[in-house]
């Protein structure tokens, strides 16, 4: 029976009328996911790079939101030409490579994606998740179609060279990093710094002067409502383990605290 696969990232943001708002997803539990997958924001990232997550547990990532109306990205461990093609396979239409500082890096992730001859990503449709088994007509013919490939810039090599990746053919949108952009500029963990803005704000510059989609990584709300005002095409606002971590901690403060201070005043 023929399948048909989901618009690509690369379509929704050509899409949208709006910055498109999402979120990571980093535990590792399909459970969560899916929980996440239902909560109407726009789309969901899966990481592989400061997670625990494993080509298993991605598996049932993309499965368990595969119902719901969001569109599930997959950030790759590195630029790796095996990772980039287990990950592909696996079904994921999505990806974003991190760590991509010029031009050179951002033609290698692109050749990762695509079948000879334009590019090296190994042929296994027959086996995989990524052709249903063969079941998605014209697929190998059609991969690029269905697979869109964004790139993270997030060092200050990558801000000089950011109007360059962005002109490759085959990076469909560019996401900019803070937190490793901060430490690039001698700034770790000041992601709101303004030197750090800065660069974010040369990026978005180059990007679109290029005609590529950008998106920015900001889970303080402020930052986030001022680049998605800047023009931001996709922002992440938050992430599953940030979320419980900061909400386990009020409940924490509401129930715990409290009683404390109460029986410190006697």
């Amino acid at each position: 029976m023929p399948l048909r696969l989901d618009p690509s990232f690369r379509a929704v943001l050509s899409g949208a009328d709006r910055g498109l708002v999402g979120m990571w997803v980093c535990s590792g539990s399909p459970l969560l996911a899916e929980v996440a997958a239902g909560s109407g924001l726009d789309w969901l990232l899966i990481d592989m790079e400061h997670s625990a997550n494993t080509l298993e547990s991605v598996l049932v990532q993309l499965q368990a939101v595969a119902a719901y109306p969001i569109t599930p990205l997959v950030r790759v461990p590195s630029n790796d030409i095996v990772s980039i093609k287990q990950v592909l396979d696996l079904g994921a239409q999505n990806l974003i490579v991190p760590m991509v500082s010029s031009a050179e890096e951002a033609r290698a992730a692109v050749a990762a994606t695509r079948y000879p001859p334009a590019g090296v990503r190994g042929v296994g449709s027959a086996l995989s998740r990524s052709a249903r088994w063969n079941r998605v007509d014209g697929y190998l013919r059609d991969a690029d179609a269905h697979i869109s490939l964004t790139v993270q810039i997030e060092t200050a090599a990558g801000v000089e060279a950011a109007a360059e990746i962005a002109a490759v053919d085959g990076v469909d949108a560019v996401f900019v990093g803070p937190s490793d952009l901060s430490a690039s500029l001698g700034l770790l963990g000041q992601q709101t710094h303004p030197e750090v803005v800065a660069a974010v704000e040369t990026v978005f510059a180059a990007v679109r002067a290029a005609g590529t989609p950008v998106g920015v990584n900001a889970f303080d709300p402020a930052a986030a409502d001022a680049y998605l005002a800047a023009g931001a095409d996709f922002v992440a606002v938050g992430a599953d383990v940030a979320l419980l971590a900061r909400a386990s901690e009020a409940l924490a403060a509401r129930f715990i605290a409290p009683a404390a201070s109460e029986r410190d005043s006697y």
